[in-house]
């Protein structure tokens, strides 16, 4: 049966487009407050912007100097919460930042800037920060060992090397609460209110079948993508979003500790992350006004990477990038250099039709709060009063589940042929590029999962009863997935 003939015809408190982080936290606080729930997301959840995220949870240390209060002091306790709800995919992690001769910050204000940091999270569970010397910072990594590096500082953050995860563990939580979730489903225009309802046109892309359903209120969580939806819905742009490319480059492992550096090009702020056995570097900022899902790092923006981090990696070239990620951020629209453009998100009502709620900009580590706020929104449009609980209630991961019978997929993956057929069966897997870049860590490998590729593509063929012809295309597909991030590789 098609996953959309049941849907035809239903009736939903709330219909959520968009399942990036943001969308699937809402998804996942609306179905705990008892309404009727349904999550449109047109590719797979969290293969967007949070898939291309730096993947770290933190207040946002660069936007003290922007003088952004709020938003680092929601930001720092969301962090907490974070470290509360989901353990398993976020966990501390300690950040230096080198002091290099010429430095773009100065050691005082350097100072003085985590002293504020530290006294914006009051009763957090991470250590506060330190400040080294030039001989201890030196020892600190192999990378420091340089007559030019001054001294150090070190602070507290969190990582989350699975931001997809994250999305995803939020849309299953709010399935087991009676959400309908639905990946590779786009929302067709126009959205249009009939009798007090909003009526959506939906299509899946795989399945190539419609269905036609209603909901009370509809919440516009499409992030980059939310001008195009809003002009599908009005037929004119409102230009309330600003979006902003940002890559990163994976090279290998350079560095054991997770850096800050202010980039020599331009100063901007920047992270050196080790990861998987690599080292993640980025990002860029630059303005964006393409299809979201048509990003990718070009040479220039390679090259902006490699020279920005030229001091302390002298000896890293553009033949030493392993692959690259990108991905298209959502600000609320304002101006001045994208870098100095507010991360701070608007949640907005009637925007823009009526009974829409849309969450304008937004950041991974503020999610749940950003979704408690849409969802307050919904409540009060719908007389609902139900109280918010997810930042009390761990995701499902945080209580661990037993392995089933472990085969390797792949003599250098310790990935398990088990974990397809689950990720198949329970976890709304329907690509190959699915299970490799947002089931398990298989895409961060070096090769990002293409050892893999085809007996994946054979177990969920067996799963799905796939021809050989559609398991061909697969792996093809994914073929071209990778090449995308080696596209900076080809002529400039």
């Amino acid at each position: 049966m098609s996953r959309l003939a049941a849907l035809t015809g239903e009736k939903f408190d709330v219909a959520i487009i968009g399942g990036g982080i943001i969308g699937c936290g809402v998804a996942r606080d609306a179905a705990l407050r008892g309404l009727r729930v349904v999550l449109f997301e047109q590719r797979d959840f969290g293969s967007g912007t949070t898939a291309a995220s730096t993947r770290i949870v933190h207040g946002g240390l660069r936007y003290l100097e922007m003088l952004d209060f709020r938003l680092v002091r929601l930001d720092l306790r969301e962090r907490e919460t974070l470290l509360r709800i989901a353990p398993h995919l976020v966990q501390p992690l300690e950040f230096v930042i080198p002091l290099m001769s010429g430095a773009a910050v100065s050691a005082l204000k350097l100072r003085l800037g985590l002293t504020l940091y530290d006294a914006l999270s009051p009763g957090t569970s991470l250590p506060r920060h330190q400040i080294f010397a030039a001989p201890d910072a030196q020892r600190l990594d192999t990378c420091l060992t340089r007559q030019d590096i001054r001294g150090a500082a070190a602070y507290y953050d969190a990582r989350v090397d699975l931001p997809e995860r994250l999305a995803l563990e939020n849309a299953l939580d709010a399935e087991a609460h009676g959400a309908t979730i639905l990946n590779y489903v786009k929302v067709v225009p126009p959205t249009v209110s009939e009798n007090g309802l909003q009526r959506l046109v939906v299509h899946d892309e795989i399945d190539d079948d419609h269905a036609d359903v209603s909901a009370r209120i509809v919440v516009n969580a499409t992030g980059a993508w939310w001008e195009q939806l809003a002009a599908a819905q009005t037929g004119h742009r409102p230009s309330r979003i600003r979006t902003t490319k940002g890559i990163h480059i994976v090279c290998r492992e350079l560095t054991t500790r997770a850096l800050v550096l202010f980039s020599s090009v331009d100063r901007r702020l920047m992270f050196a992350i080790p990861r998987f056995g690599h080292t993640w570097i980025g990002t860029t900022d630059t303005d964006y006004d393409g299809d979201p899902a048509d990003a990718y790092a070009t040479r220039a923006d390679v090259e902006y990477v490699l020279a920005s981090v030229k001091k302390i990696f002298p000896d890293l070239t553009l033949a030493d990038v392993l692959y690259t990620t990108a991905g298209v951020r959502a600000l609320v629209r304002e101006q001045g250099r994208p870098s100095a453009v507010s991360r701070m998100h608007k949640v907005v009502d009637d925007v823009p039709a009526r009974g829409t709620v849309s969450i304008l900009g937004g950041k991974i580590t503020g999610y749940r709060a950003i979704a408690e706020e849409a969802v307050d929104a919904v409540c009060r449009r719908l007389r609902v009063v139900a109280r918010c609980v997810t930042a009390e209630r761990t995701l499902p991961g945080a209580s661990g589940s037993a392995a089933g019978d472990e085969q390797p997929l792949a003599s250098d993956h310790p990935s398990l042929a088990a974990q397809v057929v689950f990720a198949v069966r329970s976890e709304h897997c329907r690509r190959v590029s699915d299970f490799i870049r947002r089931r398990t860590r298989l895409g961060a490998s070096a090769d990002q999962g293409w050892n893999a590729a085809r007996r994946v593509a054979e177990i969920m063929g067996a799963e799905l009863s796939w021809p050989p012809s559609r398991i061909a295309a697969e792996i093809e597909d994914y073929g071209r997935d990778i090449a995308a991030t080696r596209a900076f590789a080809g002529p400039s």
